[in-house]
Protein backbone atom coordinates (compact mmCIF):
# COMPACT_ATOMS: atom_id res chain seq x y z
CA UNK A 1 0.00 0.00 0.00
CA UNK A 2 0.96 3.01 -0.63
CA UNK A 3 0.79 6.45 0.38
CA UNK A 4 0.99 10.29 -1.02
CA UNK A 5 2.20 13.52 0.46
CA UNK A 6 2.74 16.67 -0.81
CA UNK A 7 4.68 19.03 1.12
CA UNK A 8 3.86 22.73 0.45
CA UNK A 9 5.05 25.01 3.23
CA UNK A 10 8.85 24.85 3.34
CA UNK A 11 11.89 26.50 0.84
CA UNK A 12 14.74 24.83 -1.12
CA UNK A 13 17.95 26.89 -0.85
CA UNK A 14 19.28 27.77 -3.91
CA UNK A 15 22.90 26.82 -3.07
CA UNK A 16 25.71 26.66 -5.59
CA UNK A 17 27.73 23.54 -5.58
CA UNK A 18 25.38 20.52 -6.24
CA UNK A 19 27.33 16.94 -6.22
CA UNK A 20 27.51 15.51 -9.74
CA UNK A 21 26.70 12.04 -9.90
CA UNK A 22 30.14 10.26 -9.90
CA UNK A 23 32.35 8.69 -7.51
CA UNK A 24 35.94 10.56 -7.53
CA UNK A 25 39.42 8.81 -6.55
CA UNK A 26 40.65 9.48 -3.43
CA UNK A 27 43.33 8.33 -1.37
CA UNK A 28 41.94 6.19 1.41
CA UNK A 29 42.19 8.53 4.98
CA UNK A 30 44.72 7.13 7.13
CA UNK A 31 42.94 8.71 10.68
CA UNK A 32 39.37 7.75 11.47
CA UNK A 33 37.69 8.74 14.87
CA UNK A 34 34.91 8.09 17.08
CA UNK A 35 32.86 11.42 18.44
CA UNK A 36 31.10 10.79 21.18
CA UNK A 37 29.47 14.97 20.86
CA UNK A 38 27.56 13.28 17.57
CA UNK A 39 24.90 11.54 20.01
CA UNK A 40 22.62 13.52 22.34
CA UNK A 41 22.34 12.64 25.73
CA UNK A 42 25.43 10.00 25.54
CA UNK A 43 27.98 9.55 28.28
CA UNK A 44 30.76 8.01 26.97
CA UNK A 45 33.54 5.60 29.08
CA UNK A 46 36.27 3.94 26.72
CA UNK A 47 36.84 0.00 25.96
CA UNK A 48 40.72 1.02 24.95
CA UNK A 49 43.37 3.11 25.79
CA UNK A 50 45.74 4.96 23.63
CA UNK A 51 48.42 2.35 21.71
CA UNK A 52 45.93 -0.27 21.47
CA UNK A 53 45.19 -2.35 18.35
CA UNK A 54 41.76 -2.96 17.22
CA UNK A 55 39.84 -4.59 14.45
CA UNK A 56 36.83 -2.93 12.68
CA UNK A 57 34.06 -4.12 15.08
CA UNK A 58 36.21 -3.91 18.28
CA UNK A 59 34.16 -1.85 21.20
CA UNK A 60 35.89 1.62 21.11
CA UNK A 61 33.00 3.51 23.83
CA UNK A 62 30.27 2.85 25.43
CA UNK A 63 27.09 4.51 27.50
CA UNK A 64 27.85 4.95 30.54
CA UNK A 65 23.67 4.85 31.31
CA UNK A 66 23.39 1.61 29.31
CA UNK A 67 26.93 -0.15 29.27
CA UNK A 68 25.11 -2.73 26.35
CA UNK A 69 24.74 0.68 23.74
CA UNK A 70 28.57 0.86 22.59
CA UNK A 71 30.39 2.21 19.61
CA UNK A 72 32.90 -0.08 17.27
CA UNK A 73 35.39 0.81 15.38
CA UNK A 74 35.00 1.79 12.22
CA UNK A 75 38.40 0.23 10.70
CA UNK A 76 41.55 -1.79 11.97
CA UNK A 77 44.28 -0.22 13.33
CA UNK A 78 46.15 1.70 16.38
CA UNK A 79 44.07 4.15 19.20
CA UNK A 80 46.48 6.54 18.77
CA UNK A 81 44.94 9.84 20.93
CA UNK A 82 42.02 10.00 23.68
CA UNK A 83 41.06 13.73 22.73
CA UNK A 84 39.45 15.78 25.68
CA UNK A 85 37.91 19.37 25.73
CA UNK A 86 37.15 21.68 28.70
CA UNK A 87 36.26 19.41 32.19
CA UNK A 88 38.08 16.42 30.50
CA UNK A 89 35.10 16.27 28.26
CA UNK A 90 35.48 13.04 25.27
CA UNK A 91 35.84 15.18 22.32
CA UNK A 92 37.40 12.13 19.91
CA UNK A 93 38.86 8.76 19.94
CA UNK A 94 41.29 8.29 16.86
CA UNK A 95 42.26 5.45 15.36
CA UNK A 96 45.12 4.87 12.75
CA UNK A 97 44.39 3.02 10.32
CA UNK A 98 46.15 -0.28 8.80
CA UNK A 99 46.75 -0.71 5.06
CA UNK A 100 43.77 -3.02 5.20
CA UNK A 101 41.24 -3.46 7.00
CA UNK A 102 40.99 -6.69 9.65
CA UNK A 103 37.29 -7.06 10.72
CA UNK A 104 36.18 -9.22 13.87
CA UNK A 105 33.95 -11.56 12.78
CA UNK A 106 30.05 -12.37 13.48
CA UNK A 107 27.83 -14.52 13.58
CA UNK A 108 25.83 -14.65 9.56
CA UNK A 109 23.56 -16.70 8.15
CA UNK A 110 19.79 -16.62 7.69
CA UNK A 111 17.84 -13.95 9.13
CA UNK A 112 14.95 -16.42 10.11
CA UNK A 113 16.85 -18.27 12.29
CA UNK A 114 17.27 -15.30 14.52
CA UNK A 115 14.32 -14.30 17.33
CA UNK A 116 13.77 -10.60 17.82
CA UNK A 117 16.33 -10.47 20.38
CA UNK A 118 19.02 -12.66 19.33
CA UNK A 119 18.79 -9.96 16.63
CA UNK A 120 18.70 -6.59 19.01
CA UNK A 121 21.50 -8.83 20.60
CA UNK A 122 23.77 -8.94 17.37
CA UNK A 123 23.12 -5.32 16.66
CA UNK A 124 24.44 -4.62 19.87
CA UNK A 125 27.48 -6.26 19.64
CA UNK A 126 28.55 -5.40 16.73
CA UNK A 127 28.09 -1.69 17.50
CA UNK A 128 25.31 -1.05 14.79
CA UNK A 129 22.53 -0.51 16.99
CA UNK A 130 23.57 3.38 17.63
CA UNK A 131 22.05 3.83 13.82
CA UNK A 132 18.62 3.07 15.09
CA UNK A 133 17.05 6.55 16.45
CA UNK A 134 14.23 7.25 18.78
CA UNK A 135 11.83 10.06 18.71
CA UNK A 136 11.31 11.75 21.00
CA UNK A 137 14.40 13.21 21.53
CA UNK A 138 16.53 12.20 18.57
CA UNK A 139 18.34 9.73 20.42
CA UNK A 140 20.46 6.27 20.79
CA UNK A 141 16.73 3.88 20.69
CA UNK A 142 16.84 1.91 23.91
CA UNK A 143 17.41 -1.96 23.21
CA UNK A 144 14.36 -2.36 26.07
CA UNK A 145 11.88 -0.54 24.15
CA UNK A 146 9.39 -1.57 21.35
CA UNK A 147 8.53 1.21 19.03
CA UNK A 148 5.33 1.64 16.96
CA UNK A 149 6.79 1.89 13.94
CA UNK A 150 10.32 2.03 12.29
CA UNK A 151 11.00 5.24 9.44
CA UNK A 152 13.25 4.88 6.52
CA UNK A 153 13.42 8.23 4.56
CA UNK A 154 14.87 7.84 0.97
CA UNK A 155 14.32 11.01 0.11
CA UNK A 156 16.75 13.96 1.08
CA UNK A 157 15.35 17.42 0.53
CA UNK A 158 18.45 19.41 2.39
CA UNK A 159 20.49 21.67 0.60
CA UNK A 160 22.81 20.22 -1.92
CA UNK A 161 21.56 16.77 0.30
CA UNK A 162 23.36 13.55 -1.62
CA UNK A 163 20.94 11.91 -3.74
CA UNK A 164 19.66 8.74 -2.18
CA UNK A 165 18.82 6.73 -5.15
CA UNK A 166 22.26 7.29 -6.43
CA UNK A 167 24.35 6.12 -3.00
CA UNK A 168 22.28 2.59 -2.45
CA UNK A 169 22.37 1.77 -6.18
CA UNK A 170 23.48 -1.38 -6.70
CA UNK A 171 22.59 -2.60 -3.15
CA UNK A 172 19.23 -4.73 -3.15
CA UNK A 173 19.77 -7.26 -1.68
CA UNK A 174 22.02 -5.85 1.09
CA UNK A 175 19.34 -3.06 1.57
CA UNK A 176 16.32 -6.21 2.17
CA UNK A 177 18.16 -7.90 4.49
CA UNK A 178 18.41 -4.55 6.42
CA UNK A 179 14.81 -4.10 5.88
CA UNK A 180 13.87 -7.26 7.13
CA UNK A 181 16.22 -7.00 10.12
CA UNK A 182 14.09 -4.01 11.26
CA UNK A 183 10.60 -5.52 10.87
CA UNK A 184 11.58 -7.55 13.65
CA UNK A 185 11.83 -4.99 15.63
CA UNK A 186 8.31 -3.60 15.78
CA UNK A 187 4.85 -5.24 15.87
CA UNK A 188 3.91 -2.04 13.54
CA UNK A 189 4.98 -1.37 10.02
CA UNK A 190 8.20 -0.25 8.39
CA UNK A 191 7.57 2.98 6.79
CA UNK A 192 9.46 3.58 3.56
CA UNK A 193 9.52 6.90 2.16
CA UNK A 194 10.49 7.71 -1.24
CA UNK A 195 10.56 11.12 -3.83
CA UNK A 196 7.38 11.68 -5.22
CA UNK A 197 9.18 14.01 -7.89
CA UNK A 198 11.29 11.84 -9.88
CA UNK A 199 11.47 7.71 -10.90
CA UNK A 200 13.04 6.20 -7.29
CA UNK A 201 15.62 3.79 -7.46
CA UNK A 202 14.62 0.36 -7.59
CA UNK A 203 16.18 -0.43 -4.32
CA UNK A 204 13.77 1.19 -2.84
CA UNK A 205 10.56 0.38 -4.49
CA UNK A 206 10.80 -3.34 -5.13
CA UNK A 207 11.69 -3.61 -1.41
CA UNK A 208 9.73 -5.78 0.38
CA UNK A 209 8.30 -6.06 4.25
CA UNK A 210 7.78 -2.16 3.98
CA UNK A 211 4.75 0.46 3.63
CA UNK A 212 6.24 2.46 0.87
CA UNK A 213 4.98 6.08 0.32
CA UNK A 214 5.58 8.73 -1.94
CA UNK A 215 6.61 12.70 -0.71
CA UNK A 216 6.80 15.54 -3.28
CA UNK A 217 7.82 19.49 -2.32
CA UNK A 218 10.41 21.86 -0.91
CA UNK A 219 12.83 21.11 1.96
CA UNK A 220 11.86 19.81 4.53
CA UNK A 221 9.47 17.57 2.87
CA UNK A 222 12.75 14.58 3.03
CA UNK A 223 12.94 14.85 6.87
CA UNK A 224 11.74 11.59 8.59
CA UNK A 225 9.97 13.85 11.49
CA UNK A 226 7.20 15.31 8.47
CA UNK A 227 6.66 11.98 7.45
CA UNK A 228 6.48 10.36 11.17
CA UNK A 229 4.30 13.71 11.43
CA UNK A 230 2.06 12.75 8.71
CA UNK A 231 1.73 8.99 8.88
CA UNK A 232 2.14 7.73 12.39
CA UNK A 233 2.31 10.90 14.96
CA UNK A 234 3.63 10.77 18.16
CA UNK A 235 0.71 11.64 19.93
CA UNK A 236 1.56 11.41 23.81
CA UNK A 237 4.43 11.20 25.97
CA UNK A 238 5.27 6.96 26.24
CA UNK A 239 4.74 7.27 22.23
CA UNK A 240 8.06 5.78 20.08
CA UNK A 241 9.08 6.08 16.51
CA UNK A 242 12.31 4.34 15.23
CA UNK A 243 13.78 5.75 12.69
CA UNK A 244 17.48 5.12 10.87
CA UNK A 245 18.80 6.51 7.51
CA UNK A 246 19.04 4.01 4.28
CA UNK A 247 22.84 3.73 4.22
CA UNK A 248 22.88 2.44 7.78
CA UNK A 249 20.09 -0.20 6.46
CA UNK A 250 22.40 -1.56 3.95
CA UNK A 251 25.73 -1.69 6.80
CA UNK A 252 23.35 -4.00 9.20
CA UNK A 253 22.37 -6.02 6.32
CA UNK A 254 25.61 -6.54 5.26
CA UNK A 255 26.79 -7.46 8.87
CA UNK A 256 23.93 -9.66 8.76
CA UNK A 257 24.70 -11.78 5.57
CA UNK A 258 28.47 -10.97 5.83
CA UNK A 259 29.36 -11.14 9.62
CA UNK A 260 31.59 -7.73 9.38
CA UNK A 261 30.64 -4.66 10.57
CA UNK A 262 31.72 -2.53 7.64
CA UNK A 263 30.55 1.24 8.06
CA UNK A 264 31.00 2.30 4.50
CA UNK A 265 28.94 5.71 2.83
CA UNK A 266 29.10 7.16 -0.53
CA UNK A 267 29.39 10.76 0.67
CA UNK A 268 28.25 14.43 -1.67
CA UNK A 269 31.22 16.94 -1.42
CA UNK A 270 28.92 20.17 -2.41
CA UNK A 271 29.04 24.13 -2.21
CA UNK A 272 29.77 26.72 -3.57
CA UNK A 273 33.49 26.47 -2.33
CA UNK A 274 34.36 22.71 -4.20
CA UNK A 275 35.97 22.81 -7.33
CA UNK A 276 34.53 19.79 -8.50
CA UNK A 277 31.54 18.77 -6.13
CA UNK A 278 31.03 15.12 -6.47
CA UNK A 279 30.78 11.64 -4.63
CA UNK A 280 33.32 9.33 -2.78
CA UNK A 281 33.20 6.34 -1.38
CA UNK A 282 34.46 6.61 2.52
CA UNK A 283 33.63 5.11 5.94
CA UNK A 284 32.39 6.42 8.85
CA UNK A 285 34.37 8.61 10.90
CA UNK A 286 37.05 9.20 8.22
CA UNK A 287 39.44 12.23 8.16
CA UNK A 288 37.95 14.71 5.72
CA UNK A 289 41.20 16.16 4.33
CA UNK A 290 41.49 13.02 1.81
CA UNK A 291 38.59 14.24 0.06
CA UNK A 292 38.94 18.14 0.20
CA UNK A 293 42.85 18.10 -1.20
CA UNK A 294 42.97 20.03 -4.06
CA UNK A 295 39.19 20.57 -3.94
CA UNK A 296 38.79 24.30 -2.32
CA UNK A 297 38.42 27.42 -4.52
CA UNK A 298 39.87 29.42 -1.54
CA UNK A 299 41.52 29.49 2.07
CA UNK A 300 38.82 31.19 3.89
CA UNK A 301 36.34 28.47 3.62
CA UNK A 302 34.20 26.90 6.29
CA UNK A 303 33.77 22.96 5.72
CA UNK A 304 30.32 21.31 7.43
CA UNK A 305 29.81 17.59 8.02
CA UNK A 306 26.37 17.39 6.88
CA UNK A 307 24.45 19.89 5.71
CA UNK A 308 24.34 23.54 5.85
CA UNK A 309 21.14 23.81 7.84
CA UNK A 310 22.03 21.00 10.35
CA UNK A 311 25.48 20.09 10.19
CA UNK A 312 29.00 20.79 12.45
CA UNK A 313 31.55 22.99 11.57
CA UNK A 314 35.05 20.75 11.17
CA UNK A 315 38.48 21.91 10.26
CA UNK A 316 39.66 20.68 6.93
CA UNK A 317 42.08 17.74 8.66
CA UNK A 318 38.69 16.97 10.92
CA UNK A 319 36.34 13.66 10.42
CA UNK A 320 32.83 12.67 9.14
CA UNK A 321 30.29 12.69 11.57
CA UNK A 322 28.39 9.33 12.97
CA UNK A 323 25.27 10.18 10.85
CA UNK A 324 26.42 12.52 8.30
CA UNK A 325 26.31 11.78 4.55
CA UNK A 326 27.82 14.94 2.60
CA UNK A 327 30.53 17.31 3.60
CA UNK A 328 29.21 21.07 2.48
CA UNK A 329 32.06 23.85 1.63
CA UNK A 330 31.03 27.21 2.39
CA UNK A 331 33.08 31.31 1.99
CA UNK A 332 33.20 32.48 5.19
CA UNK A 333 31.10 35.71 5.73
CA UNK A 334 33.62 36.90 8.28
CA UNK A 335 34.54 40.10 5.60
CA UNK A 336 33.28 43.49 5.52
CA UNK A 337 30.72 44.44 3.06
CA UNK A 338 30.43 47.99 1.77
CA UNK A 339 27.43 49.38 1.96
CA UNK A 340 26.20 45.87 2.30
CA UNK A 341 22.37 46.55 3.39
CA UNK A 342 21.74 49.29 1.14
CA UNK A 343 23.11 46.93 -2.24
CA UNK A 344 20.11 45.15 -4.10
CA UNK A 345 21.25 41.95 -2.89
CA UNK A 346 21.17 40.27 -6.02
CA UNK A 347 24.06 36.93 -4.62
CA UNK A 348 21.73 37.23 -1.43
CA UNK A 349 18.51 35.38 -1.18
CA UNK A 350 15.19 35.61 1.31
CA UNK A 351 11.86 34.18 1.55
CA UNK A 352 10.57 37.58 0.99
CA UNK A 353 10.78 39.42 -2.03
CA UNK A 354 12.86 41.99 -0.29
CA UNK A 355 15.90 41.24 -2.40
CA UNK A 356 15.86 41.05 -6.85
CA UNK A 357 16.83 36.98 -6.28
CA UNK A 358 12.95 36.62 -6.30
CA UNK A 359 13.44 37.50 -10.04
CA UNK A 360 15.39 34.68 -11.45
CA UNK A 361 14.45 32.28 -8.68
CA UNK A 362 16.02 28.74 -10.33
CA UNK A 363 19.81 30.90 -10.53
CA UNK A 364 21.68 28.65 -7.54
CA UNK A 365 23.82 31.54 -5.41
CA UNK A 366 26.96 30.88 -3.66
CA UNK A 367 25.75 32.19 -0.39
CA UNK A 368 28.18 32.80 2.81
CA UNK A 369 28.12 32.19 5.98
CA UNK A 370 27.18 35.39 7.11
CA UNK A 371 23.97 36.18 9.19
CA UNK A 372 23.65 39.88 8.21
CA UNK A 373 22.55 40.60 12.22
CA UNK A 374 22.84 39.42 15.37
CA UNK A 375 19.88 37.97 17.78
CA UNK A 376 17.13 40.68 18.89
CA UNK A 377 13.74 40.75 19.99
CA UNK A 378 11.61 37.87 19.07
CA UNK A 379 9.04 39.42 17.15
CA UNK A 380 5.93 37.39 15.26
CA UNK A 381 6.38 37.35 12.18
CA UNK A 382 4.76 34.62 10.35
CA UNK A 383 8.02 33.32 8.62
CA UNK A 384 8.35 30.12 11.26
CA UNK A 385 5.09 29.58 9.48
CA UNK A 386 5.53 29.34 5.85
CA UNK A 387 8.55 27.07 6.10
CA UNK A 388 7.48 24.61 9.05
CA UNK A 389 4.87 21.95 7.76
CA UNK A 390 3.76 20.44 11.16
CA UNK A 391 0.40 21.16 13.09
CA UNK A 392 2.31 22.77 15.61
CA UNK A 393 2.72 26.89 16.66
CA UNK A 394 6.35 27.12 16.73
CA UNK A 395 6.50 30.84 17.92
CA UNK A 396 4.47 29.38 21.11
CA UNK A 397 6.35 25.95 21.69
CA UNK A 398 9.65 27.96 21.61
CA UNK A 399 8.92 30.87 23.83
CA UNK A 400 6.98 28.07 26.43
CA UNK A 401 10.71 26.24 26.15
CA UNK A 402 11.98 29.48 26.80
CA UNK A 403 10.27 30.06 30.31
CA UNK A 404 10.66 26.00 30.79
CA UNK A 405 7.05 25.64 30.81
CA UNK A 406 7.49 21.92 30.37
CA UNK A 407 3.29 21.14 30.65
CA UNK A 408 3.22 23.66 27.47
CA UNK A 409 6.04 21.95 25.55
CA UNK A 410 4.05 18.71 25.96
CA UNK A 411 0.72 20.14 24.82
CA UNK A 412 2.53 22.06 21.76
CA UNK A 413 4.33 19.11 20.34
CA UNK A 414 7.55 19.08 21.64
CA UNK A 415 7.92 15.32 21.07
CA UNK A 416 7.30 15.10 17.90
CA UNK A 417 10.71 17.58 16.91
CA UNK A 418 14.18 17.33 16.94
CA UNK A 419 16.28 20.19 15.57
CA UNK A 420 16.12 19.31 11.92
CA UNK A 421 12.74 19.91 12.02
CA UNK A 422 12.90 23.40 12.72
CA UNK A 423 16.12 24.42 11.19
CA UNK A 424 14.70 26.59 8.51
CA UNK A 425 12.67 28.50 11.03
CA UNK A 426 16.15 29.42 12.22
CA UNK A 427 17.50 30.00 8.65
CA UNK A 428 14.48 32.74 8.05
CA UNK A 429 14.31 34.39 11.24
CA UNK A 430 14.27 38.06 11.21
CA UNK A 431 14.89 38.19 14.99
CA UNK A 432 18.30 35.59 14.44
CA UNK A 433 16.88 33.62 17.33
CA UNK A 434 19.18 30.02 18.18
CA UNK A 435 16.12 28.17 17.03
CA UNK A 436 17.72 24.70 16.97
CA UNK A 437 19.37 25.24 20.22
CA UNK A 438 16.80 26.62 21.55
CA UNK A 439 14.51 23.29 21.03
CA UNK A 440 17.62 20.80 22.36
CA UNK A 441 17.29 22.91 25.74
CA UNK A 442 13.41 21.92 26.03
CA UNK A 443 14.15 18.53 24.80
CA UNK A 444 16.59 18.19 27.08
CA UNK A 445 14.44 19.30 29.97
CA UNK A 446 11.95 16.73 29.07
CA UNK A 447 13.52 14.11 28.87
CA UNK A 448 15.00 14.82 32.17
CA UNK A 449 11.49 15.56 34.06
CA UNK A 450 10.14 13.24 31.94
CA UNK A 451 12.12 10.49 30.40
Amino acid sequence: MSKDLKITKGVNIPLKGKAEQLIGNADRAKVFAIKPTDFHSFFPKLSVREGDEVKAGDPIIFSKDDNRIKMTAPVSGEVIEIKRGDKRKMLEVKILADAETKYREFPKGDLSTLDREALIQRLIESGTWPFIRQRPYGTIASPDDTPKSIFISAVNTAPLGADQDFVVHGEEALFQAGIDALAKLTPGKVHLTVTGMSTPSKVFTEAKNVELHRVSGPHPAGNVGVHIHHFDPILKNGDLVWYINPQDVIIIGRLLLEGRFEPTRIIALAGPEVKNPRYYRGILGMQVSTILADQLNSDNVRVVSGDVLTGTHISEDGFLGYYDQQITVLREGNEPEFFGWLKPGGNKFSISRSLFTWLRPQRDLALDTNMHGEERAFVVTGEYERVFPFDIFPVQLLKSIMIEDIENMEKLGIYELVEEDMALCEFVCTSKIPVQETLRKGLDLAKQELG
